[in-house]
């Protein structure tokens, strides 16, 4: 498999619409007409109840952490970190704008822990401890993600992580931001729904 190859399987294997698939499935309703319109774990734990939002969580990780650790060593059996960053950030942009459901999807959260563990398993760490630090502070789950986004490569200039791989955690940083931009106009307006409420 060449490295194109790699990365396209890996924006495929982003592009599964887990939390549209179960919501149908359990539900038969589309996740994106109802709650936030999100195709994501958030909105599905609105809609489906936790259970249902938890094992979306953990399905679109397993994007993340499949693309970086499966597909990328399956084309470089000793791919460096930049590499499996690629094909992460692949994932979280088949996450983002999914080929099945005409390239409207999530926002990345769950698919780009995955591929922080995969890849980068220190910066894994401090993305979900700022997460939920933030998170705890103040009920806002966009905040927690908006927060973990900038500390994605202020972790990794700590680890002394440069270039491509510095690169690539920018863009994955940059595409939650990019995907929460309704998230924030309503938290400077008060509209942010805290986690719980309806």
């Amino acid at each position: 498999m060449s490295t194109v190859g790699a990365l396209a399987l890996s924006y495929l294997l982003g592009s599964i619409p887990t939390a549209y698939l179960l919501v149908k499935w359990l539900k038969r309703i589309d996740v994106r007409t109802v709650g936030s319109g999100n195709v994501g774990a958030t909105n599905v734990t609105r809609v489906a109840g936790l259970w249902a939002g938890l094992a979306v969580f953990l399905m679109d990780l397993s994007k993340g952490l499949l693309a970086t650790r499966l597909i990328a060593s399956s084309v470089l059996p000793n791919s460096d970190s930049a590499f499996r960053l690629a094909c992460g950030l692949a994932a979280v942009l088949g996450h983002n704008f999914p080929l099945f459901l005409g390239f409207r999807g999530g926002k990345g959260v769950a698919a780009t822990i995955g591929t922080l563990l995969g890849a980068a398993p220190f910066v894994a760490g401090i993305y979900v401890a700022v997460w939920g630090v933030v998170f705890w502070c103040c009920r806002y789950v966009s905040a927690g993600s908006l927060a973990a986004a900038l500390a994605i490569p202020i972790a990794q200039y700590a680890a002394h992580r440069r270039g491509a791989e510095l690169l690539f955690g920018g863009l994955l940083g940059t595409l939650i931001i990019l995907r929460h931009r309704a998230n924030i106009l309503r938290l400077i307006q008060g509209r942010e729904p805290r986690a719980g409420s309806r």
